[in-house]
């Protein structure tokens, strides 16, 4: 698809030129007409428009595991437990005590309380919340609560978590969003009807994703088009307000220089990562896996195709987290020394490995750039594109060789329980490559979260790509609105529209809307 900037004002101005020899007066009309539906325009649409590359899976927080669903459901939700800017755990809707090693209790506070139907959130709905996700048999989040024996209520503000093992990090796995008992008991489909208590309530969604904000009756649409050029062009043409990352380099620079804009760059922390099929008997090879991280140029492709504040990873947390490992050496770039670990792994060259991949076009043309890097080191790969559905759904099954994916929104080491414990194959958790190894279950089991991270850098069960950086191009009629690390959408909580000031004298202009 092609399309051609050309600005009204352009317009104006140089054609402007031989009516002004004509009639001063005339021009001065013309563009006051233009400029007051500019500005009629803008003050019209009171909501505010976003366009995303994706939008949700699911707005049920008991299943979601993609980044635009963890995104949008903590708009829509609130949790017992949140992350300070150190990613330590601190209350959200309640607070917390440690009775004993194996018993939490947890009392609700004032705020938050209200679910979006008019119901009020008491110890009921948090004991229903966790008791569902227990006996959910599809849930990606159910194993991460199989050490809860048993949830005590003890009144409406309190209840008591009493845990099989001990477990110190317990309070920091409870970020599920908080659903009404009576709808769970109703099999209500929070998929697609959300119920939750958050700073916004669903609306509707049809083709695009309408929610409203709680505290002010604000509207914020979420609409999905996949091609980042396409999403660009929105923007700079005002059919949308907000763009936020998944754009190359080029584009964001291209946004800088657009007049209308507000571009905002910043260190990122969310993972990409490239994901292995341990049950491929190529892959199980240790030498294989160690060659494909010698065969990635990961500085290359975070200097060419990556926004700013990108940065190398070794692991998924980055290493100013709490709980992250700084002392993992990086697999740097080195096809020689990657097609002498094939060959002794007795592999004939080239090694021929299917990547798959989304159908977004930056995870295609980072495809394309380690397909290249790979080729020199020995490694022929086929990429296959799939729209995102197809894609996901592949990747739970463990229908897959290699895979491209990233980790957003991480908070707690419990990621790696998660991601690599042997208990955490779908549908149980997210160890999509079926990685099992005892010494890692161990640590894990003893939150030893430094070990456990040089563990599975030395095991490459997955291939550590980088931190992405984080960016957000806005309207300059746009305010308040703060970019965070993890790419998350909380800036919406506190955004607004201002009000274009009045063509015309004697028109007082309207702060905030």
């Amino acid at each position: 698809m092609t399309a051609k900037l050309s600005p009204p004002v352009s317009i104006i101005r140089h054609g402007g030129y031989q009516l002004l020899k004509l009639a001063g007066l005339g021009v001065l009309m013309l563009l006051s007409v233009v400029l007051l539906d500019a500005c009629s325009r803008d003050q019209g649409r009171q909501e505010i428009r976003s366009v995303v590359s994706q939008l949700p899976q699911t707005l049920d927080p008991r299943y979601a595991t993609d980044a635009a669903s963890s995104r949008v459901n903590h708009l829509l939700y609130r949790s017992l437990v949140d992350f300070d800017e150190h990613s330590r755990p601190r209350p959200a809707l309640a607070n917390w005590r440690v009775l004993s090693p194996r018993l939490f209790r947890f009392s609700l506070g004032k705020q938050g309380r209200q679910f979006h139907d008019g119901r009020y959130l008491t110890a009921e709905d948090v004991a229903a919340t966790y008791q569902s996700l227990q006996e959910l048999p599809d849930s990606p989040h159910s194993a991460e609560f199989a050490n809860i024996s048993k949830i005590e209520v003890r009144d409406e503000n309190t209840l008591d978590f009493f845990l099989r093992d001990a477990d110190s990090n317990f309070p920091s796995r409870l970020i599920v969003g908080i659903l009404p008992a009576e709808l769970i008991a109703k099999g209500h489909d929070f998929s697609r009807e959300p119920v939750g208590s958050g700073s916004f309530k669903f609306v509707s969604w049809q083709r695009a994703l309408k929610l409203q904000r709680v505290a002010d009756k604000q509207d914020v649409v979420f609409e999905e088009i996949r091609d980042p050029t396409v999403r660009v062009l929105k923007l700079v043409r005002g059919e949308t307000d907000i763009l936020q990352g998944e754009l190359p380099p080029e584009l964001v620079s291209y946004l800088q220089k657009q007049p209308g804009l507000t571009v905002e760059q910043s260190q990122g922390s969310n993972f990409a990562y490239l994901g292995l099929n341990m049950q491929d008997p190529l892959l199980q090879k240790p030498e294989v896996r160690q060659a494909l991280a010698y065969a990635i140029d990961r500085r290359a492709i975070i200097q060419h195709a990556l926004v700013g504040g990108s940065r190398l990873a070794e692991t998924i947390l980055p290493p100013e987290h709490w709980a992250g490992n700084a002392n993992l050496q990086p697999h740097e770039y080195d096809p020689a020394k990657a097609r002498q670990l094939l060959t002794q792994a007795g592999i004939k060259l080239p090694l021929k490995l299917v990547y798959k991949s989304s159908t977004t076009v930056q995870w295609v043309r980072l495809a394309t750039m380690m397909q290249a890097q790979m080729r020199e080191a020995g490694v022929e790969l086929e990429i296959r594109s799939l729209d995102w559905g197809t894609f996901f759904e592949d990747i739970k099954r463990g229908n897959f060789q290699l895979y491209g994916m990233m980790w957003v929104g991480i908070k707690t080491p419990e990621i790696y329980h998660l991601a690599f414990h042997s208990t955490s194959v779908p549908p149980k958790g997210a160890n999509r490559g079926h990685y099992a190894d005892r010494s890692t279950d161990d640590m894990i089991a003893v939150s030893d979260w430094q070990r456990v991270a040089a563990r599975i850098h030395e095991q490459l069960p997955y291939l550590p790509l980088w931190y992405e950086g984080q960016f957000v191009a806005m309207r300059k009629e746009l305010m308040g609105y703060t970019l965070r690390a993890d790419g998350s959408w909380d800036g919406l909580e506190q955004v607004k529209r201002k009000r274009l000031k009045s063509v015309f004298p004697g028109r007082s202009s309207v702060e905030g809307s």
